[in-house]
């Protein structure tokens, strides 16, 4: 198994498969963003390598992101690949829903049914300024049909200031009727925009405090490594969870790795980049240290992430579409 320093097992993996995206959302990714050249990506058959390597340690849960997966050329048949990596118990996608309403179907019968939709606002004029694209009834009919398909679902919705703070309720009573998990996060400083980020007014208690004044919040036993705080609203088939992506309170129960689309391994969401199994795997000579680097990369992992940001050598944090989702 991989295990950290402080007695983490690392069993789950959030492997980015590309770094563009058919949005600009403006707290993820510059409006002239430059993409990397396909040969600087992961190639199918890295991937898998490494998934069964890493398979072999332990890992048994995939969570594919991007940018946005979907605009992968072939993700499908890719898919099927990683499916029958033996070890590997589950496979979730992370996406935007522009593009994946045509998948559904697909992606219904290979099994992979727990799809987070990254979706932050429920208002047509203000997708377009979040966004900067007019995408909106796309990804709309993306979640009908993900509902209709009965797949598991989980809204991520980023909380911003100033930006969609006064559609909290709106989000929720999503729950009333739908059996989806609306998850809110707090924003975070990856919006890769070139200027430090101060911190943040809407925590997750604020999140918590303002829904509660409209429903009744009951917890919920939160699932093992989960990141997001639960809670049932009474008659609702549906529940709510925020995610407190800023204040840090999950890390003592961390149990990912995240990998980039060009090979880039962080142990922690606010480190630096602690190797590069791309440039390992294509070096014949190092191609056999892959695993033993993994494993002393993960052992130094700091204990949390105000540790990792305090040691990270960069002024101002990436794009959250660098870091892959």
């Amino acid at each position: 198994m991989l295990t950290d320093a402080h007695h983490r097992i690392i069993d789950y993996v959030r492997l980015s498969v590309t770094d563009r995206c058919n949005l600009r959302c403006t707290y993820c990714m510059p409006e002239n963003m430059h993409f990397v050249q396909r040969k600087a990506l992961l190639t199918d058959d890295e991937i898998l390598r490494l998934l069964q390597t890493l398979a072999t340690a332990g890992i048994s849960k995939i969570r594919i992101t991007g940018g946005e997966p979907f605009l992968r050329p072939g993700l499908m048949a890719l898919l099927e690949k990683i499916k029958a990596i033996p070890g590997i118990r589950e496979i979730a996608i992370t996406t935007n829903g522009v593009l994946t309403q045509a998948y559904i179907p697909a992606l219904q019968q290979l099994g992979i049914t727990h799809i987070n939709l990254s979706l932050d606002t429920l208002q047509a004029d203000r997708f377009l300024q979040i966004t900067r694209r007019n995408r909106f009834t796309a990804v709309m009919d993306t979640l009908q049909s993900l509902l209709q398909h009965n797949m598991q679902v989980k809204i991520n919705a980023v909380v911003m200031e100033n930006v969609n703070t006064d559609e909290l309720n709106a989000f929720t009573a999503l729950t009333r009727d739908n059996a989806l998990s609306v998850r809110f996060i707090e924003e975070m400083p990856f919006n890769g925009q070139g200027h430090t980020f101060s911190g943040i007014v809407w925590n997750y208690h604020k999140i918590l405090s303002t829904i509660g004044g409209n429903y009744t919040l009951q917890k919920i036993v939160d699932a093992p490594h989960s990141t997001s705080l639960n809670y049932h609203i009474p008659g609702h088939k549906g529940n709510i969870g925020v995610i407190p992506a800023y204040s840090r309170t999950f890390c003592g129960t961390c149990n990912r790795l995240r990998i980039s689309a060009t090979g880039s391994m962080k142990t922690c969401l606010y480190g630096n980049d602690v190797l590069n199994v791309k440039e390992m795997m294509r070096d014949e000579l190092q191609q056999h240290l892959l695993l033993p680097a993994i494993q002393s990369a993960i052992h130094a992992r700091f204990a949390n992430g105000f540790e990792a940001e305090q040691h990270h050598t960069e002024k101002n944090m990436e794009s959250m579409s660098v870091i892959g989702g």
